[in-house]
């Protein structure tokens, strides 16, 4: 838990950081963090508090914002990100916090510079600081990194060569005479004890390794006995996002930022002095999978939003889930979110939504936009209209899927005839397929009898009934039109519990927004 104090939202009271007189031009800074739910739990929730503290009492420290970089994609994005930061310091500046430059191996550019001087004037603190030791990660306290950087974290192809090229901070910060520019963590130990601050504030680059390690950074400040918040939208990672666990860059940091809320300190954002929104890369474009849920029998109402935030979110796509009305089986509030959709996961059964909503799913599809359908979704839209309001899609299991649904055989798991899913020989390289194990799975789920594949179908597994010859196509992607659709007959509760079938719907959900999948562990 960080030292800060902290307001609970709604509360009336204030309680003060730093010991600042009531009615003082206080910070309000909302932050967030991550605490298990349970003491011996590997599961987290989030905590968001209002924090408000004195800015005599806070620093701002700027990590290794430098004017070059030995990667190209980490050059540009500094230089993307350091006009918001500049407006923060500046921000903050008026508002009496101090800001400490920190661009490491650079103190020689700045040898002469009076804010310089005055980090190397500080009096001597009482500190166990060692100035050039790196804070490597504690395995004992946070455990590994959830990310791969062995290989120094370049996103760019081809990875560029290592060096060091930077010999300055980046100009667009601007450095005023109140300011102090310092690389040692004993120096800037220093002049927070001269000053007698105790809140710091760390934005910069990067956060697997400067932000966390550097002698004046997380780990260091944290041990100090200081309150520490990262600026988590003012930063960024050396990631290399081919490497564990293949999320894109952007998520990469976000799994960094998680682990440090997890283990070493909250965060906030540059909304706080800004106001506004926080700050996003212009690449970070993050897909949006829209899930739509009306079926009484499989329970996805529960499995399929579960499997979004297990396997989806974390990975950087925005999940939004449409849940069929409790009051009128035919109204999908909310499905306009379709409009916004990169892809479309649909879980419904014999439905008929409004004109209008059902327009929009129609328009995902003619923009040429994927689609994945599980079990029912095969007669999603197969019913009969209550009204001349509500629209229906009878064909949609040939028009869209690429294959007749023809109902379902009556095996069941209690009469000892599971579903016996195979990997087609022919469909075995397909990455759709990739980290199913050869030998294939069972399945509780009743067995569909899907007929009439179109010529742009290709199946990739195949169901049969245990003891019995028939064999029907379970999973198959569609390409008609140039548009990439995916659908599996399985789907029932038990499935989820599989993790061969969790891996199949992941490898499809990438493969349709045209994502890298991730190899075999």
């Amino acid at each position: 838990m960080s030292r800060f104090s902290f307001l609970r939202f709604g509360l009336l009271s204030s309680l003060l950081v730093g010991g600042a007189a009531m009615g003082a031009d206080l910070l309000q800074l909302h932050t967030r963090a991550r605490q298990r739910v349970a003491p011996d739990s590997q599961d987290y929730q989030v905590v968001e508090r209002l924090v408000q503290c004195d800015p005599s009492k806070t620093a701002i420290i700027i990590c290794d914002m430098w004017d070059k970089h030995w990667c190209k994609g980490a050059t540009a994005r500094v230089a993307e990100m350091a006009p918001r930061m500049n407006q923060v310091i500046k921000e903050a500046r008026r508002r009496g916090v101090l800001i400490i430059h920190a661009p490491s191996e650079t103190m020689g550019f700045y040898a002469d510079c009076p804010q310089r001087k005055r980090a190397q004037q500080a009096p001597k603190a009482q500190s166990p600081v060692d100035p050039d030791k790196w804070r490597a990660l504690s395995a004992a306290k946070e455990g590994p990194l959830p990310i791969d950087d062995s290989d120094g974290g370049c996103d760019d192809q081809p990875q560029c060569a290592q060096g060091n090229p930077w010999r300055r901070q980046i100009a667009v910060l601007e450095i005023m005479p109140e300011d102090v520019i310092s690389d040692r963590g004993d120096e800037v130990f220093n002049v927070l004890q001269q000053l007698g601050i105790e809140n710091v504030i760390i934005m910069g680059v990067h956060t697997n390794m400067c932000v966390l390690g550097r002698s004046f950074a997380i780990r260091q400040m944290v041990g100090l006995g200081k309150n520490v918040l990262l600026m988590r939208d003012l930063t960024d990672t050396m990631y290399n996002s081919r490497r564990r666990p293949y999320v894109s860059h952007f998520a990469g940091t976000d799994l960094v930022i998680e682990h440090i809320e997890k283990h070493w300190c909250p965060t906030i954002t540059s909304a706080d002095f800004l106001g506004g929104e926080p700050f996003r890369f212009k690449d970070d474009v993050r897909p949006r999978v829209v899930f739509l849920i009306g079926e009484p029998e499989y329970n996805t109402k529960t499995t399929l939003p579960e499997f979004a935030q297990k396997e989806l979110a974390w990975r950087g796509l925005r999940c939004t889930v449409v849940q069929v009305s409790d009051k009128d089986p035919n109204d999908f509030a909310g499905l306009e979110a379709v409009g916004s959709a990169d892809l479309l996961f649909v879980s419904v059964r014999r439905r008929a939504p409004l004109k209008a909503q059902m327009e929009f799913i129609r328009n995902h599809l003619s923009a040429g936009k994927p689609l994945i359908g599980i079990r029912t979704a095969s007669h999603a839209f197969d019913t009969k209209a209550p009204d001349d309001r509500h629209a229906t899609w009878n064909h949609f299991d040939l028009e869209v899927l690429g294959a007749n649904y023809q109902g379902h055989y009556n095996n069941t798991p209690s009469g000892g005839r599971p579903t016996l899913v195979a990997i087609l020989p022919e469909a075995a390289k397909h990455p759709i397929l990739t980290g199913l194990r050869p030998e294939g799975f069972q399945s509780t789920a009743t067995l569909y009898r899907s007929r009439n594949l179109a010529p742009s179908v290709t199946p990739l597994l195949t169901g049969s009934i245990q003891g019995g010859q028939e064999r029907e196509p379970v999973a198959w992607v569609n390409t008609a039109q140039g548009r990439r659709v995916f659908y599996t007959s399985l789907g029932g509760p038990e499935d989820f519990q599989l993790p061969a079938f969790r891996r199949l719907l992941l490898n499809a959900v990438l493969w349709a927004l045209k994502r890298p999948i991730p190899p075999v562990q």
